[in-house]
């Protein structure tokens, strides 16, 4: 007998939780002579520059999917956060300069559907007692076959869901930080509860804002990926390539934000600091230390860095150094240089 939980089936990272608004530092408008809109960049430039959701097949390897992407494609390819040749689901293939755009992920958090197997019968309130203290910080040693130390690990399991229960088959959505090793979680959780238990099934439905179900992120499959290249080819149809080819903003949609005016973004791409005249708006949670990603105002991915101001010393601030700015993805040569030679910052 299937019993199934009248509960919400949706799980949560830390960031849907996030609680801001965008404040304005200095009204600007940003000049269309300059970069593009990341919907609407030339398909040449999206083909060597995009992210795609892939629906990762049972069998083969992470590399060996993104192997494939590349021939597909002709193009440089990685993927983001591997998963094991038996698993299936969300898999980010960064096509292009957007390899370097995956690090991006790691701070985003995964969700997976897994099915668990218990070796014994036991009653449903005492695994589910046992799955609540498995929800928070845990300690966790990466199992033998891992590639990284054999050392216990502080991680964190953002929530653990009951979507099915029959008999000892259990049905569960869980979140968590990247790096969390699903099987060994389900290991842990069966000797926990004495009785021992083991994973299934693996299938993660959530990188980020990559979801298994998304109409704006859609998910894709290696077939999807040859014909949409074929009608851009064939009948000169962008509709299917833009549906597979994402922006690669998308990698950075959980991060804090701070927009920049036009005439600071080529002096960022040249390797200087943010500042505060730099900026015109920007969320309102931002610590001094958070990691942040700058956008011009067209929504384009300038890079990385780490915030020297908190949202309202920015806000105060005349001048001075806002962000310390760790990684451009941005090229060079889409916006004007306005910068002097000497800063009085």
């Amino acid at each position: 007998m299937v019993c199934v939980l009248p509960e919400d089936q949706k799980c949560w990272l830390p960031y849907d939780k996030e609680d801001y608004e965008i404040l304005v530092k200095r009204e600007a408008e940003t000049d269309l002579r300059y970069g593009y809109d990341p919907w609407k960049r030339p398909v040449e430039y999206l083909l060597d520059y995009s992210v795609i959701n892939l629906d990762k097949p049972k069998g083969p390897t992470s590399h060996q999917v993104t192997a494939w992407v590349k021939q597909i494609v002709g193009k440089k390819a990685g993927h983001g956060g591997t998963l094991d040749p038996k698993v299936t689901g969300v898999l980010p293939i960064g096509i292009g300069r957007a390899t370097k755009v995956l690090q991006l992920f790691l701070t985003a958090g995964k969700e997976y559907v897994v099915w668990m197997h218990l070796h014994k019968e036991i009653e449903p309130e005492k695994v589910i007692a046992v799955l609540e203290k498995f929800e928070g910080e845990i300690i966790q040693k990466p199992p033998l076959k891992s590639a990284v130390k054999k050392r216990p690990r502080k991680k964190k399991v953002y929530c653990i869901k009951v979507l099915e229960i029959d008999g000892k088959d259990w049905l569960l959505r869980i979140s968590t930080e990247a790096g969390v090793y699903i099987r060994k979680l389900i290991h842990d959780i069966g000797r926990e509860l004495g009785i021992g238990a083991h994973m299934q099934q693996l299938r993660r439905t959530r990188v980020g804002a990559l979801e298994e179900d998304s109409n704006k992120y859609p998910l894709v499959t290696l077939q999807d990926v040859v014909d949409a290249l074929w009608f851009w080819k064939n009948e000169e149809n962008e509709k299917y390539l833009r549906k597979v080819f994402l922006p690669p903003e998308v990698a950075a949609e959980h991060w804090k934000k701070i927009w920049v005016v036009d005439t600071a973004v080529e002096a960022l791409v040249h390797g200087a600091n943010l500042t505060v005249r730099g900026i015109s708006k920007l969320y309102s949670n931002i610590n001094q230390g958070d990691w942040v990603a700058i956008f011009t105002l067209k929504n384009e991915l300038v890079g990385i860095g780490k915030s020297l101001m908190s949202s309202s010393e920015i806000m105060e601030a005349d001048r001075g150094i806002a962000v310390d700015i760790e990684r451009v993805f941005l090229k060079k040569g889409f916006y004007p240089k306005k910068w002097k030679s000497k800063s009085k910052e």
